[in-house]
């Protein structure tokens, strides 16, 4: 694994991880959890990155909460997978990722921290994968429980990250995949020569009373040890 891995929208994958409606009066910051979520999909969608989801014994647990704006993804939504296993990494994801070599890096959020999310960010390094954890878009019944999880990953070779860091190394790729490095800094100002960079913009502008929110709840405790 690189000693630095940069997020690319056309290497990179969104997983969320068992976001479901029985959860929603267990987990901390669910409420906030799911602000997060759904700005993260609005970013899928403007920088055109694909989504998989799963949902824990959705029979016993639930669906994904209908406040997670899935079906606005469209065919960006590549997978909605029910699984036994608390990682992510079913054979259903394993041969979608196989599908897809272009895929260095996956981006995850969801629950819970310290069971669900990090068993699957342990499969993905495992695997090879680049793995990108958003520290405001995860959570667990117990909060103490969350910078536990969070430093294992780290330990282990995951990056973490908070939703609009992630959001703006996305955006920075498309622009030199677009106009090169050379153009990164002066010849265009502010990196806002990027096509789709005006609804990016106004995306975090419009996200910015939730980015907060959600940061005071959920990044409070959160220190990475």
């Amino acid at each position: 694994m690189p000693a630095v891995a940069k997020l690319a929208p056309q290497e990179t994958v969104f997983f969320l991880c068992d976001v479901q409606t029985r959860f929603k009066n267990a987990i901390f910051g669910f409420d906030e959890l799911v602000l997060t979520i759904n700005k993260m999909l609005k970013i899928a969608k403007v920088l055109e990155i694909p989504v998989v989801v799963t949902e824990q014994n959705p029979k016993g647990l639930g669906n994904t909460t209908p406040n997670i704006d899935l079906p606005s993804l469209g065919p960006l939504l590549i997978a909605n997978i029910e699984k036994g296993l608390f990682s992510m990494m079913t054979p259903e994801v394993k041969a979608l990722l196989h599908e897809r070599p272009q895929i260095k890096s996956v981006v995850l959020f969801g629950i819970e921290s310290h069971v669900c999310v990090l068993q699957s960010a342990l499969d993905l390094i495992e695997a090879g994968y680049n793995v990108h954890v958003i520290a405001d878009g995860v959570s667990s019944c117990n909060k103490e429980e969350v910078p536990f999880a969070l430093a294992r990953i780290r330990q282990s070779g995951g990056y973490i990250t908070t939703s609009e860091s992630a959001a703006f190394q996305l955006q920075r790729a498309l622009f030199i995949a677009n106009y090169g490095e050379a153009c990164s800094d002066s010849s265009v100002p502010g990196d806002a020569g990027v096509s789709g960079f005006k609804l990016f913009s106004n995306i975090i502008k419009e996200e910015k009373d939730n980015t907060v929110r959600t940061s005071q709840k959920l990044l409070q405790y959160r220190a990475v040890l």
